[in-house]
């Protein structure tokens, strides 16, 4: 079918009661190009009382209902054709009307769904689309709303290729050819029987034909039917994630010697291998999963799914040390697949949050029994013929997985996945805690009665778990490890081809005794313990990787790694912050793409990094106990300059695999401590801050392996403006990130000079969206004004046409500049 993009022309506003409007139009429309995020602009609002969807898992922005509208011009000529609106994502519980009718719905959020729209259509003159979609308490995370990401018309005629009608296996792999089997599924809408020729190309990235067939097929009316072929590449390319070779298959429908449909699609040639001795194997080469988790919010532009805002997180998080990206949790854009394939990303997609029991209030789980199924499909539709995709993750968290009935709801979704894609693995990310979690009181009683309370002196599961409940992680970790979730989970697990644990590494060990052939991946974990999990997942055979929570920072679940300091009103940290916090803080990169100093420290213990590195904690708290919850690093920030602190203490943190490090303050050395894994990869120094330069030696048997220096900015403070890319396409999806950075005249960042910037954006781009990574502020994305954080903002351009987009910034106390950025 041919494929247009659906983008333009829309209007949205928030949904008003019919009756409101009898008398005229009670809220304006304002124009919108998808995709589009109806929820980042509103204001956001204080609580007053309990937090719930609108509080501070939603960044405490608001719900709503929101109605989009588009008119479009339907030729004469596409009257018999078959035409599809096609929807790549709509938060949530969307319906769809055309010309007043009814033409469809999806209530769940990510799913890609396609509406039939030729028979509502009007050939030869102008139609409207409707769409209406509904956020409210029904997720724990900033979701976003509205049609947030592409969407298509597809228009074939009444004998074509379906819509996801290729896809590519490549089931025998070695050094000489690869088997690429395509199987194309043709439909007949006609009355009539049809016999056509699928031909099959298979081309290389260069578009060299390595491989073709051609194939006839007799298709009855309303009887879809497949062609198969087996094609032969020799010498293949294979894909990995250090080399990502990709391939096209190509398919031409032909009739009487007439074309009548083709279809490309992309896809990889390599092989997956699954077993506790050699863990997961890709091309025969063991792989260890260094993960991420991420949710899918793009920060300064909410939820809104641009191809580019993609591809530039997964490159960045591929830069950062990772591997793998598990989506969390729910299925994963198709950009952002597109991207891992092309970037070198292995992911592991996940299908729900939910299943029967409610996480939220008005949460997917009202539609799941009805829905699954569907949502199911569709996620594999989409991954289908990703080569980045290694799994599919059925669930997260999920309560039910403690039950027997639970694990029969468990069964149906991976089988069903199974009998989709039969090339891929199937895991559950399940919470050990949270399945017991009726059984918990009953636990704790005995814990409480083994330990003897007082004394404090009994051994054994229960008294573990009453002395650790003081650390939610390690409580989840030791009650992971208990009897009772050995017994109540045996029957979920045995469900998976991989065991997805959170937050449970005390049964990697443990598991390898109990179940010999449990496979197990860490699907989320505590990033403040990577040096624990990785020595685990390098120990273990059977533990194939690590996802931590989290790779990116996103909006909502607002300050679960904040910073905390305990006071005789607080004496212990609190989970979630309160109004105006925004971002969760705790990812590697945060919500801008800008390395946190986590992220050097687990490209550290992942091996990949020789320097060591430096980061100092923020010197107005020395003193203060420092406290936070297990996802929370410490305050700690890479730069060396802090005015107002001269003379007074200051605490520095150096991260290194090497034997020792040395600290040197301006020359002077503040003495050697031991690093390593031994010691956790870390040293700290307390000495006294002074500007100039700071710097950390790293060595391994005596002999320097590498250095890191530190300068205090000086001078006046001067704004910078860096584009990510001197020129950029005209396409849909992509943008410009503009960095806006406060340094000296030597190009040092001046991380303690925040200043509010304003920009100016001019030619042939808007500006979609302009933001910080500052963790708690009032300030909106929309604006053109916006304060930096630890001298830092970010702009984010879209182009309008072919030209230039003009950028002007300034700020007080600096000279202004300016950025051209070409669109080609």
């Amino acid at each position: 079918m041919i494929r247009v993009t659906f983008n333009d022309g829309w209007r949205y506003r928030p949904k008003v009661n019919p009756f409101a409007e009898l008398s005229g139009p009670a809220a304006p429309y304002t124009d919108v190009t998808l995709p589009h995020d109806a929820m980042i602009g509103q204001d956001r609002v204080a609580p007053h009382g309990e937090a719930t969807r609108e509080g501070g898992a939603g960044a405490y922005f608001p719900g709503g209902v929101f109605e989009y509208r588009k008119t479009f011009f339907v030729p004469e000529e596409h009257r018999g054709r078959r035409i599809l609106i096609e929807f790549e994502g709509v938060y949530r519980d969307a319906t769809v009307h055309i010309n007043g009718d009814y033409a469809g719905q999806r209530p769940y959020g990510y799913s890609r769904f396609r509406v039939d729209a030729d028979r509502f259509l009007r050939y030869g003159q102008d139609n409207e689309i409707r769409v209406e979609a509904r956020a409210h308490e029904d997720s724990r995370w900033y979701t976003g709303a509205g049609i947030y990401r592409d969407t298509w018309m597809l228009t074939g005629e009444v004998v074509r290729i379906a819509p996801d009608g290729v896809r590519v296996t490549t089931p025998d792999i070695d050094a000489e050819r690869a088997v690429v089997e395509v199987a194309t599924t043709v439909e007949n809408d006609s009355i009539a029987i049809r016999t056509v020729d699928v031909v099959t190309e298979v081309r290389d990235a260069a578009g060299t034909v390595l491989a073709s067939a051609t194939s006839k097929v007799t298709v009855m009316p309303g009887e879809p039917a497949t062609a198969r072929p087996r094609l032969y590449v020799r010498d293949p390319a294979l894909w990995s994630t250090a080399s990502p070779a990709l391939h096209t298959a190509e398919v031409a429908l032909r009739e009487a010697g007439a074309e009548v449909d083709t279809e490309t699609v992309t896809f990889g040639i390599r092989s997956l291998r699954l077993d506790p001795r050699h863990g997961l194997r890709v091309n025969g080469e063991t792989v260890k999963l260094r993960g991420a988790c991420v949710h899918h919010d793009n920060g300064p532009l909410g939820a809104a799914t641009f191809a580019r805002a993609e591809e530039r997180r997964v490159q960045l998080l591929k830069d950062a040390g990772f591997n793998a990206i598990r989506m969390s949790h729910h299925p994963m854009s198709k950009a952002m697949l597109d991207a891992c394939d092309r970037v070198g990303m292995l992911v592991v997609d996940e299908a729900f949050d939910m299943w029967t029991s409610a996480k939220s209030g008005f949460d997917y789980s009202l539609h799941f029994p009805e829905w699954w199924e569907r949502d199911i499909e569709a996620m594999v539709a989409k991954d289908f013929n990703h080569p980045s995709v290694i799994m599919y993750s059925i669930g997260n968290e999920i309560p039910e997985a403690g039950t027997a009935v639970g694990a029969v709801w468990g069964r149906r979704l991976a089988e069903k996945v199974r009998s989709l894609d039969g090339t891929r693995y199937v895991t559950n990310a399940v919470n050990n805690m949270l399945a017991v979690m009726s059984e918990l009181p009953a636990l704790m009683r005995k814990a409480r009665e083994a330990s003897g309370e007082a004394t404090g002196g009994a051994t054994g599961e229960g008294a573990g778990i009453n002395t650790l409940m003081a650390d939610v992680g390690e409580a989840m970790n030791a009650i992971s490890a208990s009897q009772l979730v050995t017994h109540r989970t045996a029957e979920s697990y045995g469900v998976l081809d991989v065991a997805g644990m959170n937050y449970s590494d005390s049964r990697y060990a443990l598991d390898r005794d109990l179940f010999p052939d449990r496979i197990i991946l860490g699907t989320e974990t505590f990033p403040t313990r990577i040096d624990t999990y990785w020595r685990l997942v390098r120990q273990h055979d059977h533990v194939i990787g690590d996802f931590t929570w989290t790779g990116w920072d996103y909006l909502g679940e607002v300050g679960i790694g904040r910073p905390q300091y305990l006071t005789p009103e607080n004496p212990k940290p609190a989970h979630v912050a309160d109004h105006p916090h925004l971002t969760a803080d705790c990812g590697d990169l945060d919500i801008t793409g800008h390395r946190r100093p986590a992220s050097y420290y687990r490209e550290i213990v992942f091996g990949l990094r020789t320097q060591p590195y430096l980061a100092v904690q923020r010197p107005q708290h020395h003193g203060k106990t420092f406290a936070g919850m297990p996802w929370a690093w410490t305050d700690s920030v890479a730069g060396w300059t802090w005015p107002g602190h001269e003379g007074q203490p200051v605490t520095v943190e150096v991260y290194s695999a090497a034997d020792e490090v040395e600290l040197l303050v301006n020359g002077r050395s503040a003495g050697r401590l031991p690093v390593g894994e031994e010691h956790r990869y870390r040293a700290e120094f307390d000495t006294v801050y002074e500007p100039g330069e700071l710097l950390a030696i790293a060595y391994r048997g005596g002999v320097e392996t590498g250095r890191h220096l530190l300068r205090s900015a000086t001078g006046p403070v001067q704004l910078r403006a860096q584009a990510d890319r001197p020129v950029i396409t005209p396409a849909h999806g992509d943008l410009a990130y503009v960095a806006l950075t406060l340094t000296d005249a030597d190009g040092t960042p001046h991380t303690s000079a925040d200043r509010e910037v304003t920009v100016e954006v001019t030619g042939d781009g808007v500006l979609q969206g302009f933001g910080s990574a500052a963790p708690a502020t009032e300030e909106r994305f929309d604006t053109t004004v916006r304060r930096t954080y630890q001298g830092r903002a970010l702009a984010v351009l879209r182009p309008t046409g072919i030209g230039k987009i003009h950028l002007r910034a300034t700020a007080p106390g600096c000279e202004p500049v300016e950025t051209v950025i070409g669109v080609e």
